[in-house]
């Protein structure tokens, strides 16, 4: 089922348009809605720090934190909490408390940003067992060897095309430790950053997954998409960042609507392997804007909208490990979704960012969104008395993967008194001015690499059993990523495009994502794809037995921003991946650095 997964893109979900996916079975799903059958109330824990709603609550909208004069300047403090139950929360806030708050910025804006550490060792030992990278006394944030640790802290601006440099975008040298001064980031938008929705979180190497399983993320928006799609303008908008979490009642059954599936596996990590129904205990529970929709009842959050009212919604998947494939239910009829941008790219006729504004979006009835991507996308609100849902279904993450079953996220109500969202495009926008360098997909590549996903099980003959993940150039030696390594795995010269074929040699789907630029997917699986827009996220899907050929992927790769000048790394953005050594990174040298860049891995 991995080349059935619409692949989070419409051109190849028309291309396997004839081969039918396994049907949903939400019928039973519905029934939980008046007729919920577990206790789900949440154990909140003394104190608040990283406060979070309860299960079937009402939505909430993120603070908005807007750009003054061309100059966004914010104080960001990471904190964590150990819940009632064990599991622990990780957060930013802003100077006056708001949780996760939603930056938003234009083109051209100065970015000032001081972050704090505030976490605590939670479990006593994050200065002695749990260290992913040793470092000599003395060291501080962006030198050449770090430490990181549980309790570490960094930023990286996932999608911003900004240089991979100190107290810019640099991941690999930057560790802010509790106690520590403020660190400040500063960073220009580049003028011709495309608008749309980006995000932020930590990435401590070895560590990024429980701080992003604990919440620690949230949205970035680069402001005038309705500059380039005329659709969207003057519609109101709404952020929806949709994270995963460990398990509120992982003892439960499951619950008595659900059909019975075979035994839950459980992988390494403890986490529940994929059982092939699109049922079972999932590998994590999900939230939307932190409202938990828990298994084993998903009862759903809510969503108020007016009657029929169009609305622009931005939608990031933050989470850690799992796939999204998201659909909107009305009276159990899917409804059309108006695709209008992803990874943060408008989509456009040759990569314009230019349309006029009857120009037709891409219309889909379910959009498949990996752990990192984002979509926006227009959809008009239920008629008055209907409630409809918004929906995740099922996917195939392959027999080394998680369990990502169907399940409910949010119930859509209609309602004369919904409340104004808090953001509204401008209804009269001036267009965005032609793109200054020519279309990727016109470009001729400089050189073609390739490179393979790989694991190491345990056991040979249980593909959910890997211990070690290896993303390896093709004639490099497969081995964990080092971050006191000297030595890139790619050098690239900076003014030039380049394909990589980039294969799955496991029996998991996985997510590659690279940091400082976007790419345009060229052919998914063998198939060719005319995407008119670029991305940062693209699923690689799963190996089989008896294929004679991997799975892969074809991207084109675009160096040519002076930006991104610097070193940075690509990795699999499924964050238990990442921090198990499935990464590398990639030097982009100054155009003038032709000799060496030739003579680069």
């Amino acid at each position: 089922m991995g080349d059935r997964l619409a692949m989070s893109l419409p051109q190849v979900h028309h291309a396997f348009s004839r081969r039918h996916r396994f049907i949903l079975c939400l019928t039973t799903l519905l029934g939980l809605i008046w007729f919920p059958s577990h206790n789900v109330s949440a154990q909140q824990p003394a104190q608040d720090v990283c406060p979070r709603p309860e299960p079937g609550s009402s939505v909430p909208e993120p603070v908005d934190l807007r750009s003054k004069n061309g100059v966004l300047e914010v104080e960001l403090i990471a904190r964590n909490e150990k819940e009632s139950d064990g599991r622990t929360r990780y957060c930013f806030t802003d100077g006056d408390g708001h949780e996760s708050p939603n930056l938003r910025v234009s083109p051209g804006d100065l970015v000032i940003l001081h972050l704090r550490n505030e976490m605590t060792d939670l479990a006593g030992n994050a200065d002695s067992t749990e260290r992913s990278h040793p470092m000599p006394s003395g060291k501080q944030a962006c030198t050449k060897s770090l430490e990181m640790t549980l309790i570490s802290t960094n930023l990286h601006f996932h999608g911003l095309t900004i240089p991979p440099t100190c107290h810019e975008d640099d991941v690999l040298r930057t560790s802010i430790e509790p106690g520590d001064p403020a660190f400040t980031y500063r960073f220009r938008v580049p003028e011709d950053e495309p608008p749309g929705l980006y995000w932020y979180h930590p990435h401590i190497h070895g560590f990024a997954k429980p701080q992003v399983l604990g919440g620690a993320s949230g949205a970035l928006i680069v402001e005038g998409i309705e500059r380039a799609k005329g659709a969207v303008a003057g519609l109101p908008e709404r952020v929806f960042i949709i994270r995963d979490e460990d398990l509120m009642h992982p003892d439960a059954p499951p619950s008595k609507f659900e059909p019975v599936v075979p035994k839950v596996l459980i992988d390494r990590d403890g986490d529940a392997a994929n059982t092939g129904t699109g049922f079972g205990k999932p590998a994590k529970d999900l939230s939307i804007n932190y409202v938990p929709v828990p298994y084993p009842d998903y009862p759903p959050a809510t969503i108020e909208m007016k009657p029929g009212e169009r609305q622009l919604w931005r939608v990031l998947n933050a989470s850690a490990i799992t796939y999204l494939n998201l659909e909107v239910l009305y009276e159990r009829a899917p409804q059309p979704l108006g695709l209008v941008a992803m990874d943060g790219v408008p989509m456009g006729e040759r990569g314009s960012d230019i349309d006029a504004p009857q120009e037709p979006v891409n219309w889909q009835t379910h959009l498949m969104i990996p752990p990192g991507a984002r979509v926006e996308f227009i959809v008009s609100g239920p008629s008055e008395g209907e409630t409809g849902l918004l929906v995740t279904r099922s996917v195939d993450t392959g027999p080394g993967g998680e369990n990502d079953p169907n399940r409910m996220l949010a119930r859509i109500v209609a309602s004369t008194d919904a409340p104004e969202p808090q953001s509204r495009l401008s209804a009269n926008p001036e267009p965005l001015p032609p793109a200054r360098l020519p279309w990727l997909g016109d470009v001729t590549p400089v050189r073609v690499r390739r490179l393979y996903f790989s694991e190491k099980l345990a056991d040979p003959n249980d593909p959910t059993s890997a211990v070690e993940f290896y993303l390896t150039v093709e004639g490099q030696t497969p081995k964990m990523f080092d971050m006191n390594a000297a030595t890139p795995n790619i050098v690239a010269q900076q003014g030039t495009v380049e394909d990589w074929i980039i294969e799955n040699r496991s029996q998991e789907l996985h997510a590659f994502h690279i940091h400082q630029l976007h790419f345009l997917l060229l052919d998914y699986n063998g198939i060719p794809v005319h995407e008119n827009f670029l991305r940062d996220t693209v699923n690689v899907p799963y190996a089989k037995g008896q294929l004679l050929t991997y799975p892969s992927v074809r991207i084109r790769v675009d160096f040519r921003d002076p930006n991104i000048i610097g070193t940075f790394p690509y990795h699999c953005h499924l964050l238990e991946h990442e921090d198990k050594g499935m990464m590398g990174t990639v030097e982009v040298v100054p155009s003038d650095s032709a000799a060496r860049a030739s003579k680069a891995p």
